[in-house]
């Protein structure tokens, strides 16, 4: 008998060790044959901790638990899946996970993240078996069949990339995994990290193969201990059993992998700054070209992906590039993982095929807002994003779509507000944010983003408001033409959405 609770940070923070802690403590008290696997999350965060019991009919699940209602569920029958006030049912019934396509988080929440034996018995290192049957130049072209694009914001084609390192002539490549995932309401790659780390690394030493890397770098976000501990330990697995070094996988070819610990800085999430930081320089933007893939990490040909596209590639070398393909809209192949948070009644993760709408991602899954007032606004794509009212949530969650509304998705955060927001306050924060996080390479972002707040500061104040609503139009233009990174390059869209979609916010009160 298996009972699963999750140790990822989200059910950390509403008291799953001390939950898993008194199941343990009920299990000895009661003298049960039982034992506690800590899983990842299953990305439903509103009813964290969420506790599984494994039965005959499939994992049943109750939540939230509180170290109060365990003695409860055990009184119960809750290790035979029998009713309480917490269950839930059948885990994969919950319609919030049965209407996701899961491929990226197939894994995510059913396993002990630190298992090997679990990670292959569902599937894991396929991929990478599949790949040593391959010359380095199908395995890009399966990526590159596949329209896997790069899913930390830009959404660049993650094949063409790959096909311009392994062209590259280098003595040593490098591949990269960006880590540092710093926009507001994202957590999808801690969620992978913490959850299911063997799909990076299989994905990454999968990228090695491909490109002629011989080493790799898991660039980490400084704010996520738990999952840098967790990487640490599955690399030391990967080591053990033979999946990494000298002859990774019993492939005859040499992977080492490591993790770095991150700056702390929202720049480094940009990954010319984040190649200058793993260096050990400061954190500033490199001009391009050359680009990464040509001279990258110590002036060597670079992938660089994000967590997310990394570890979609073992499902995409596994059961090939037309079954991946087969998902998604247009030029947006594949699964978006939607990160639901702000004021929504039902946050967490959503991994669906792009085309989704935004209403149906706040409504259907989000269950609307946590506060049960009006919608007003939603933020996708980070704090760099634009705000889009009621009017444009038939937006299909699509890179093309977005753009066309002047929208980023992004790494898919979706971060919404009810009736109480004041978007006139958002928008300074957005130059607020820009100035304080800016790496102060180029004149645009850094002095354009101080700038940008003193007249945003005017508007509210209502001074010459119609001239400094020009002045503001104008600093936008500058900072989205010549800033050199999209920091600043970016910071416009929340500025201008705001302005362009709700203009009551900026009447200001003042003569």
């Amino acid at each position: 008998m298996k009972l699963f609770v999750p140790c990822d940070m989200a059910a950390l923070s509403v008291g799953a060790d001390a939950v898993a802690r008194a199941i343990s403590e009920q299990i000895a008290t009661r003298r049960l044959d039982a034992t506690v696997v800590r899983n990842g999350s299953r990305g439903l965060f509103w009813l964290e901790p969420l506790v599984e019991v494994e039965t005959a009919k499939g994992r049943v699940a109750y939540g939230p638990v509180t170290v109060e209602s365990v003695a409860s569920l055990f009184d119960a029958g809750f290790l035979d899946g029998k009713a309480h006030p917490l269950c839930l049912g059948l885990t994969e019934e919950i319609p919030y996970l049965k209407n996701q396509e899961r491929l990226t988080f197939a894994r995510c929440g059913i396993i002990d993240p630190l298992s090997l034996a679990d990670y292959i018995s569902r599937d894991g290192y396929k991929g990478l078996q599949n790949a040593l049957k391959l010359k380095p130049e199908q395995i890009i072209e399966e990526v590159t069949n596949s329209g896997l694009r790069g899913r930390g914001g830009a959404g660049f084609p993650t094949g063409i990339k790959w096909k311009t390192v392994l062209g590259a002539p280098a003595d040593q490549k490098y591949i990269v995994c960006n880590a540092d995932e710093g926009d507001s309401g994202t957590f999808a790659d801690r969620m992978i990290m913490e959850g299911d780390p063997f799909v990076l690394i299989e994905g990454m030493t999968i990228a090695g193969f491909a490109v002629g890397a011989t080493s790799g770098y898991i660039y980490c976000r400084s704010e996520y201990p738990h999952a840098f501990k967790t990487l640490q330990r599955a690399i030391a697995i990967g080591y053990e059993k033979g999946y990494l070094g000298a002859n990774a996988a019993g492939s005859g070819k040499h992977f080492d992998l490591e993790v770095r610990l991150g700056a702390g800085a929202y720049i480094c999430g940009e990954e010319t700054s984040l190649l200058e930081s793993l260096e050990g320089k400061r954190g500033q933007i490199r001009p391009k070209p050359p680009l990464p893939a040509i001279e990258g990490l110590f002036g060597k040909p670079t992938v660089v992906n994000n967590v997310i596209s990394l570890a979609t590639v073992p499902i995409i070398i596994d059961k090939g590039a037309a079954y991946y393909k087969d998902f998604g809209m247009g030029r947006s192949r594949g699964t978006l993982t939607i990160q639901l948070a702000g004021n929504i009644k039902q946050g967490g993760l959503v991994e669906k095929a792009f085309g989704l709408t935004l209403r149906q991602a706040i409504y259907d899954f989000g269950g609307g807002t946590a506060t049960g007032k009006k919608f007003r606004a939603v933020q996708v794509g980070g704090p760099l994003g634009a705000y889009f009212p009621d009017s444009l949530l038939d937006t299909p969650l699509d890179y093309e779509a977005f753009a066309a509304k002047k929208g980023l998705v992004g790494h898919g955060g979706v971060v919404v507000f009810d009736e109480t927001v004041d978007l006139a306050k958002q928008a300074r924060f957005a130059m607020e944010f820009c100035a304080i996080e800016s790496c102060g390479k180029c004149t645009p972002c850094r002095i354009g983003s101080t700038r940008g707040v003193e007249v945003i500061d005017r508007i509210i104040a209502n001074q010459d408001r119609k001239k400094n609503l020009e002045v503001l139009n104008d600093l936008c233009e500058v900072m989205l033409d010549g800033s050199l990174c999209a920091l600043g390059g970016l910071t416009p869209y929340p500025v201008l959405s705001a302005v362009e979609h709700f203009k009551e916010d900026f009447h200001g009160t003042a003569a």
